[in-house]
């Protein structure tokens, strides 16, 4: 029976393989620098190849569950019943260098009941804490009132400055309901520095930079609010 020409150049290259894994062979290559190269870069490239694998089925996963996070931080800032489209699929992203909230561009979600703007939520940073950045998110409703107000992040002392966190206190609830229109400029501070809100007891710092980079989102709210729409 005569082979075809594709069975017989894989009968070749099998025949070649077996050849040239044989023992006697391998033990002929061992000592040679090229053979122990290629063994390092065939490794090398199996370990590559694994690690691309492994990258790609678990990417979806990690994605879902950033996107879980995001949502159940959504939540708490903007009420369900403020809104009855995607949040996460309804966004605009709007300059904010100017702001110094942290980027220079923010991305903004967007909540709407029956295609009118109700609020808006977007993460902020303070850029100046006592021990570094603190990532906050913010609700706002389309008056400029703010809805709830949260810490994702930061590197503040424990057992003093994260106290901003609401999981060791009441302190981030203060700032609901506030806005630039009802509270005056001079009253976003702590009342150390004649404001509005408290600081803690040996980390006045924390509270400080929170509510300044606060009131700087809420500014740049109304001035992008037309954009919003």
């Amino acid at each position: 029976m005569k082979l075809d020409p594709d069975h017989q150049k894989i009968t070749a290259i099998l025949a070649w393989l077996k050849d040239w894994l044989a023992p006697e062979h391998l033990k002929t290559l061992r000592p040679k620098l090229e053979f122990q190269t290629g063994i390092l870069a065939a490794f090398a490239l199996f370990a590559s190849v694994l690690l691309g694998v492994t990258n790609c089925s678990t990417q979806g996963a990690i994605q879902q569950r950033l996107d879980e996070d995001l949502k159940h931080s959504l939540a708490e800032v903007v009420p369900a019943d403020l809104y009855d489209n995607n949040l996460l699929q309804d966004t605009i992203k709007l300059p904010s260098a100017q702001y110094n909230i942290g980027a220079a561009e923010t991305l903004v979600y967007r909540a709407r009941k029956a295609g009118e703007l109700t609020a808006v939520a977007f993460k902020f940073t303070a850029p100046d804490g006592y021990s570094g950045a603190i990532d906050m998110i913010i609700g706002i409703n389309r008056n400029g009132e703010i809805l709830g107000l949260r810490v994702l992040s930061h590197k503040e002392t424990p057992g003093l400055g994260d106290k901003i966190e609401l999981a060791k206190s009441n302190w981030i609830l203060s700032f609901n309901s506030f806005s630039l229109e009802n509270l005056s400029p001079n009253k976003w501070a702590v009342k150390k520095d004649g404001g509005q809100f408290d600081q803690f007891a040996g980390a006045t710092i924390t509270p400080r930079k929170s509510v300044q980079a606060t009131y700087r989102s809420l500014q740049f709210f109304k001035d992008q609010k037309e954009l919003l729409k």
